[in-house]
């Protein structure tokens, strides 16, 4: 029966392409992209945040900190759980993960490195968090996208 989990099974049920494209696609990365927001949020903003302002302190700057900072960082978690999602369609979990990992975090923090602006001490707090971050949002859209 094609019908989904919990439903009575009816022979003459045909979920629309439009119901399993929100089902299978677009519930997943809306789901995982609330998840890396949350983490982002928890892990920058209450964690490592007195990293940041102490960095950016030393170096004369103020800590970007204003709505349209959040805004960006919002619709870079976004694109996280869409990168996520395409890579989940060809990759196992691990492997999910973990090009989906370096692709976003490794390179960022490369280019902020190389800018002068990553407090290195940070490194240990963000490095787990954002590897357990990818994960829980690869897993998040493995378990999600199924058809």
């Amino acid at each position: 029966c094609p019908a989904p989990p919990g439903v009575l099974c009816d022979p003459d049920f045909q979920e629309s392409n439009a119901m399993k494209h929100l089902r299978y696609t677009i519930l997943p990365v809306f789901v995982a992209g609330i998840w890396v927001n949350a983490s982002e949020f928890v892990r920058n903003e209450i964690i490592a945040k007195p990293y940041w302002v102490e960095h950016y302190t030393k170096m004369g700057l103020a800590f970007p900190s204003r709505p349209v900072n959040a805004v960006v960082w919002m619709a870079w978690g976004f694109s996280f759980a869409v990168l996520i999602f395409i890579l989940s369609k060809r990759y196992s979990l691990l492997h999910t993960t973990l090009f989906s990992w370096f692709a976003s975090f490794f390179m960022m923090w490369l280019v902020a490195w190389n800018l002068a602006v990553l407090p290195p001490g940070i490194l240990w707090i963000a490095g787990p968090l954002s590897l357990l971050e990818a994960f829980i949002g690869a897993w998040i859209i493995k378990k999600m996208a199924i058809e």
